[in-house]
């Protein structure tokens, strides 16, 4: 009898205790469809780095089926999106979404990418060095002048073995 009480108790109690695991966890206030980062176990889709600094993580949604793909750098993402056009058209579709954690605000605030106002000169985990912010900084530049700096110039940063130039950058980021 007392197996069958503990039981009844346990599962009548599993709703609140999950509440407040997901209370715990921090993560719940993330845009519409952003993936939960599993930090410290989740790795970049462009290194294979196990995604830990807050400051810096990145995603791209989209594709037909919708897919996350998570990023440790900025700069990872951006030389992603550079290196994967071709073999995947949809991320330039509108209904791909981008999001960067705000460098003011890690891992509390996600921005969109392709509107925030990117920064050099900090230490990111690859070394591209751009932190994102929510407004516009002294120095700032867009999203899309970071991603040509960043694919022209050290696209190979976290692809060991390989060096490439800006030379070797893909048509039209040059």
């Amino acid at each position: 009898m007392r197996r069958r009480a503990l039981l009844a108790h346990g599962f009548a109690l599993t709703p609140l205790a999950s509440l407040f695991l997901a209370a715990c966890g921090g993560d719940t206030d993330l845009p519409n469809g952003m993936a939960v980062f599993k930090w410290d176990r989740d790795v970049c889709t462009r290194c294979k780095m196990a995604i830990s600094d807050h400051r810096f993580a990145c995603q791209v949604r989209g594709g037909p089926k919708n897919t996350a793909f998570k990023f440790d750098d900025i700069g990872c993402a951006a030389t992603w999106i550079s290196e994967k056009l071709k073999e995947h058209t949809w991320l330039t579709d509108a209904a791909t979404r981008v999001w960067v954690a705000d460098f003011a605000n890690p891992g509390k605030q996600w921005l969109d990418a392709t509107t925030a106002h990117y920064v050099n000169g900090k230490t990111s985990p690859m070394g591209y060095n751009y932190a994102a912010y929510a407004d516009a900084q002294s120095g700032s530049i867009s999203f899309d002048a970071m991603g040509q700096k960043t694919s022209a110039t050290w696209p190979a940063n976290c692809l060991p073995g390989r060096t490439k130039t800006a030379s070797m950058a893909p048509a039209g980021l040059k």
